[in-house]
């Protein structure tokens, strides 16, 4: 008998899920076809839940370590079919291949090495009980922590401010609800948002796609821009915060996030536009010093030479295509956690919120 998904009251602005648990099955949305088709995938072993995070079907940090959690339970439930006897054992190469799908979201070790201190701590009989149980928990809690991130990041922003994102930060990148696009919900629900412009973020426009697509079902108005329009967006004072999510943030506060986030802080700070960082503790990292310690993933150049899966680049030419870049804590004036809101981040700061 299948166990059923989180549950979640009704929330304003609150009706995706990317990620689900349903009749025995990872259920995802493939997020490489929105807006154009939406489509759900389905999935019952980990190797091929691994590949979607790698081809990224699901994609976002928070998403991929609540799919990675339930990629441990298929998992652990083919395992102990196979060998009820030593299904512990066989299962550990699932893990470290599970753990290798994208090499910068820390959420995906985190959830990884959860399950398998589980595991590793003995769980007596099928494991698929009580994995299923944690997997489900982890899912909630992040839905919860978004939620509670996005009141306390609203409450930096000014009353009749405009905001403006960059990459997928929502439902679609989390268990639920969002991190940095959490934010954009509250403070638009609370009235403290008038505007919201997005990224449309190259080069797999997650701004355009997904982010747009996700304030359009929500009835949230929006505007998209190219990229190398928000500094001049800034300039026109039509911005107060600048809002992003993060795949990694160091013990410093320096903060790993999708490609363009960096230059985006740059222009922020010259402009005197606020920077917002919003992401679960989860996704803080205390075992990395500072942003130089992140190991930063680059994917396919025909990602940056194609374009819809037409060649626009000449033959012959080459592509650099960092999926992510590092915005030092200095460039930063406030990190939201579910624990709270870290202003002007250090390490001290830091060690202290992780501790509440």
């Amino acid at each position: 008998m299948s166990t059923p998904a989180p549950q979640t009251k009704e929330i304003p602005y609150d009706k995706i899920r990317a990620v689900e648990w349903e009749n025995g099955r990872l259920k995802l949305i493939d997020q490489r076809i929105l807006p154009g088709k939406f489509e759900h995938l389905y999935f019952d072993h980990l190797p091929d839940a691994a590949r979607a995070i790698t081809d990224m079907v699901v994609r976002g940090a928070p998403a991929i370590g609540v799919t990675a959690a339930y990629a441990v339970v298929l998992a652990a439930r083919d395992r102990y079919k196979e060998n009820p006897n030593g299904w512990q054992k066989a299962i550990q190469a699932d893990l470290n291949f599970l753990a290798e799908a994208r090499p910068t979201a820390v959420n995906l070790c985190w959830a990884v090495e959860y399950m398998r201190g589980l595991i590793n701590a003995g769980i007596s009989g099928d494991p698929t009980p009580r994995l299923l149980a944690e997997a489900q928990r982890i899912h909630a809690d992040d839905i919860a922590a978004n939620r509670h991130m996005g009141e306390l990041g609203a409450a930096l922003i000014e009353p009749g401010s405009g905001v403006l994102t960059h990459c997928n930060t929502g439902a679609l990148a989390t268990g639920g609800y969002g991190t940095a696009l959490g934010v954009v919900r509250a403070g638009y629900a609370a009235g403290k948002i008038k505007s919201v412009f997005a990224d449309e973020t190259r080069p797999w426009l997650q701004g355009a796609r997904l982010t747009a697509w996700e304030l359009v079902q929500e009835g949230i108005p929006a505007t998209l821009i190219a990229d190398s329009a928000a500094t001049y967006l800034m300039k026109q004072g039509k911005v107060a915060w600048v809002i992003v999510g993060a795949d990694r943030i160091a013990a410093n506060g320096d903060t790993a996030n999708k490609i363009g986030t960096y230059m985006t802080a740059v222009a922020a700070r010259h402009h005197g536009v606020k920077f917002m960082v919003v992401a679960p503790t989860s996704t803080v990292d205390m075992n990395t010093p500072d942003g130089a310690a992140i190991p930063i993933e680059t994917r396919a150049e025909a990602e940056v030479l194609n374009f819809g899966g037409t060649r626009t680049a000449p033959e012959g030419i080459q592509a650099w295509n960092p999926a992510f870049d590092i915005t030092p804590a200095t460039l930063i004036d406030a990190i939201v956690t579910e624990k709270g809101v870290v202003t002007n981040p250090t390490r001290d700061k830091m060690v202290e919120m992780m501790a509440r």
